[in-house]
């Protein structure tokens, strides 16, 4: 199994990230990750990620919240 991201900007289309992802081989390794870059994707232009087990959606995830918060 490989967990991934996809990076989109707020009008839904996808965008390159700020920060390059690897491929994570558990969820919590890409929870991790995501946790430690999510300022620096959103500041280059992401405002929500998708995690995905190899091609099934997990879910979707908004950075500007995550700011607001």
């Amino acid at each position: 199994m490989v967990w991934s991201w996809r990076f989109e900007k707020a009008d839904g289309t996808e965008t390159s990230p700020a920060v390059e992802p690897e491929e994570f081989t558990t969820q919590g390794d890409a929870e991790s990750w995501i946790g430690e870059v999510w300022k620096e994707l959103l500041d280059g232009g992401a405002e929500r990620v998708t995690l995905f087990e190899d091609d099934t959606e997990i879910y979707v995830m908004s950075l500007r919240a995550a700011a607001d918060a």
